[in-house]
């Protein structure tokens, strides 16, 4: 998408000052420009002549609006000066952004903050269209560290699941990290995986080859008190009202211990 402002002056020079001023082209951007009319004095000082004409452009990306939106978010979250670099084709967009150091409020936990823009920058930059494109954001080289994670994670379960012969379900993740499970997965002999849950919850099982498409049973919790370290009076609290001791009377606490008089004063 080329944008541009074409802009009269008394010369040449001065008309492309004034077009690349009102142009407000970014600053990386790389900004041409082009005379249209060159400027032709008046005759006898009076009579005719004409401004120069000048037009200034440049190539904007059609996806500005999705980088303004990006610079937004990270203003928000405190990143001063962040750069941001997007590469599309027909189907993929690819933004890569530069923090510096400070990547932490970015990424988030497990990714989540940085998922989450990318789902909002997805959403803006297919907004309106008749087209869908993938949108992939990517903050330092996190994805490519979580990537090495989850196959690393992916490997050392299928060792498990086949060492002990039993289904293991993993955490919840977003569909690009169920992905590079399933993918890891279809690898290692012995092995398979499928999801279950829904949403936020969806989570990769990984079951023996063969084996039912059954989610992992839930581990059992442990026990707050065994029932070795329950007092008899513990027991007695749990049995129903009519199973219960009847509680101590005053009478037989004191033919236990004996009557106590008070004390007479003289």
């Amino acid at each position: 998408m080329i944008k541009e402002v074409i802009c009269t002056a008394a010369t040449i020079d001065e008309a492309r000052e004034l077009a690349i001023e009102k142009l407000n082209a970014p600053e990386d951007a790389d900004v041409s420009t082009e005379v249209l009319e060159m400027p032709v004095k008046k005759t006898l000082g009076f009579f005719g002549g004409s401004p120069a004409k000048v037009r200034a452009y440049y190539e904007a990306s059609d996806f500005s609006g999705a980088e303004h939106y990006i610079a937004a978010i990270l203003k928000g979250l405190g990143i001063e000066d962040p750069k941001i670099d997007i590469k599309a084709d027909d189907e993929d967009i690819r933004i890569m952004l530069d923090c510096g150091d400070d990547y932490g409020a970015v990424i988030g936990r497990r990714g989540e903050t940085l998922d989450a823009i990318q789902y909002l920058t997805r959403l803006v930059v297919n907004r309106g269209t008749e087209g869908f494109k993938r949108v992939s954001i990517n903050a330092g080289d996190y994805r490519e560290r979580r990537e090495a994670a989850l196959r690393l994670l992916a490997r050392r379960n299928s060792e498990k699941v086949k060492k002990y012969g039993r289904s293991i379900a993993l955490d919840p993740m977003n569909p690009f990290e169920r992905r590079i499970i399933h993918t890891t997965v279809q690898e290692i002999d012995g092995v398979d995986s499928h999801s279950v849950g829904l949403d936020s919850e969806r989570r990769v099982v990984l079951t023996p080859a063969g084996g039912s498409r059954q989610a992992a049973a839930p581990e059992k919790r442990p026990q707050t008190q065994p029932e070795r370290e329950r007092t008899p009076r513990q027991d007695a609290m749990k049995q129903p009202p009519e199973h219960q001791p009847a509680p101590r009377s005053d009478a037989s606490s004191a033919a236990r211990y004996g009557k106590i008089e008070p004390s007479k004063k003289d």
